[in-house]
């Protein structure tokens, strides 16, 4: 544990070596307020917590069109999805003259909404395929699992318990079989029809690839199958898809990520219970090139497994054909904007996406769009200490490496085979008086050193001397990872900052010694928030 808060003190004190705290977008502090008192609902967006949320809606529109042309799915006052925003980002294409000539929408966005409107209710809470990033033209897309049959048949007081927000709005549910369902309905196709506008859907937006980050098969509440997925449809409606089910813990696991003193090394999830009942299954064709023992899954700690599962779908993403990916978990609000997030801001880190937006932007942006405005319950969760959205922005410090970088990939197809030049294992393995120090931001060259699977290299644009003449791509290459890792080390930092002086502090229990302890209080005094006059833990 002492290890864990010296190494954030560490990174907080890199992050600021010149002395000035990490930059903060304008209403940041305001968004990580309003976020932490209310959970967002289209339909409340009146008086004055609406006019804040306007604020942030607005501003999450300004930063799409930075660097994008977009469309807009009208959701006012929830009348689609409750939780959803209510103007719905469609990315076109963007903006930059040389990506105009790349890519071209085949979206109408008048028939989008009309599948939006047939298809919702094939999901859990009406949470549809919605496209969130564009990149090479790819929609990569978030929604919740599939509704299973107690919620398309018979519910009592479906709507109320649907916009209240609570996982265990499902006590309220009659216990149903499919086949009753099958027999009380008057229109014995319902299931086939919805479903259907669902693939349509899919189909539309060119997603082939279907990540289900699921530890069950089908969520069972009370005896009842209270939601579905494509892994499991029984008349295999989705068998043209792509279909990986990827089991990620659930945010309840996340109490003892924070329970931990937020170290997540050695955490690992518990795969013996009972109501986990979905294997990891991904085709062949997906890992083959990874390097990655998948067999081993269930002994990976929340580490590795988060990093593993990134790397697969970044693969995915990076792969020569033009089809789209849906992340999904359950309700779509906490494993889902995890994920999303991570796979916005590496795109990010690496000039890929959002390519104006500067560190302080792009996490106003992911907070308030990907969490906030896509109904992620933080109020519940820091009640009850499952601090998954505060890991997604800690874990930055782990995808700072190469192996995370899309650039990678690029550079492996289009770099001849006679540059080789040195790899970034040969200039790893320099001698130490030969590049510096290891922990000091103005060396020539220098390295994070933290005790996680993520850490890898750091280079300065001085270090790229060290190529040999006449590698000019490699130079560059090693140029960019500079880049991503500063990138990403400020995106955290600005996050720490603001956190832990509206959510954090107010959230952090006093330690035995009475201190307040753990990674926060280390981290404001490393930037030089608070004072450390102090006594330490």
């Amino acid at each position: 544990m002492a290890g864990a808060r010296a190494a954030a003190a560490t990174s907080a004190g890199s992050s600021t070596s010149s002395g000035n705290p990490p930059p903060q977008e304008p209403g940041l502090g305001e968004l990580l307020e309003e976020f932490s008192r209310t959970q967002y609902r289209a339909k409340d967006c009146s008086g004055t917590g609406g006019s804040k949320v306007e604020r942030i809606e607005k501003r999450c529109l300004e930063l799409f069109g930075r660097d994008y042309c977009y469309s807009v799915i009208q959701n006012v006052n929830g009348d689609i999805c409750g939780h959803y925003p209510q103007h719905i980002v469609f990315l076109e294409y963007e903006s930059s003259e040389k990506e105009k000539d790349m890519f071209q929408s085949t979206v109408q966005v008048s028939k989008l909404q009309d599948l939006v409107n047939r298809s919702k209710t094939a999901r859990c809470r009406g949470r549809f395929v919605c496209p969130v990033i564009l990149f090479k033209g790819k929609h990569i897309c978030r929604s919740a699992t599939l509704a299973g049959w107690g919620e398309l048949y018979g519910r009592t007081g479906y709507n109320y318990i649907f916009s209240g927000g609570a996982d265990d709005a499902w006590a309220d549910a009659e216990d149903i079989t499919e086949e009753d369902c099958a027999l009380r309905s008057s229109d014995t196709h319902l299931f086939d029809k919805v479903r259907g506008y669902d693939i349509k859907l899919l189909r539309y937006l060119s997603v082939k690839y279907i990540c289900d980050l699921m530890v069950e098969n089908k969520k069972v509440k009370f005896g009842m199958n209270v939601t579905s997925s494509e892994k499991v449809d029984k008349a295999q409606r989705y068998a043209d898809f792509t279909l990986l089910s990827i089991p990620y813990p659930g945010c309840e696991f996340f109490k003892e990520y924070k329970d931990r003193d937020y170290m997540a090394e050695g955490l690992i999830f518990n795969w013996k219970q009972d109501y986990v009942d979905a294997p990891l299954s991904i085709p062949t064709f997906l890992t083959c090139s990874l390097n990655i023992d998948w067999s081993q899954y269930q002994s990976w700690d929340l580490v590795q497994q988060t990093q593993n599962y990134l790397k697969l779908l970044l693969s995915i993403i990076n792969s020569d054909d033009d089809s789209g990916l849906l992340v999904h978990c359950i309700s779509g609000w906490d494993r889902t904007p995890l994920f999303i997030s991570l796979l916005r801001l590496s795109l990010w880190a690496d000039g890929l996406i959002h390519a104006s937006l500067k560190p302080a932007e792009i996490l106003y942006l992911t907070v308030a769009y990907d969490w906030f405005l896509f109904g992620h319950m933080l109020v519940d969760r820091l009640s009850k200490g499952e601090e998954i959205f505060f890991f997604c922005f800690n874990f930055l410090k782990h995808i700072i490496s190469e192996e995370f970088s899309s650039l990678k990939t690029q550079r492996r197809k289009s770099l001849p085979a006679r540059d080789a030049g040195f790899t970034l294992e040969d200039i790893c393995m320099l001698r130490r008086k030969d590049r510096g120090s290891t922990t000091s931001l103005g060396s020539d060259f220098s390295l994070v050193m933290e005790s996680s699977p993520g850490a890898a290299g750091s280079f300065t644009y001085e270090a790229v001397e060290l190529v040999p003449a006449g590698a000019q791509t490699q130079a560059a290459w090693l140029a960019a990872l500079s880049e991503r890792e500063t990138r990403l080390q400020e995106v955290r930092s600005a996050f720490l900052a603001t956190y832990s002086s509206t959510v954090g502090l107010r959230a952090a229990a006093p330690s035995p010694s009475g201190a307040i302890g753990g990674l926060l209080e280390q981290f404001v005094r490393g930037v030089g928030l608070r004072g450390t006059s102090s006594s330490t833990s």
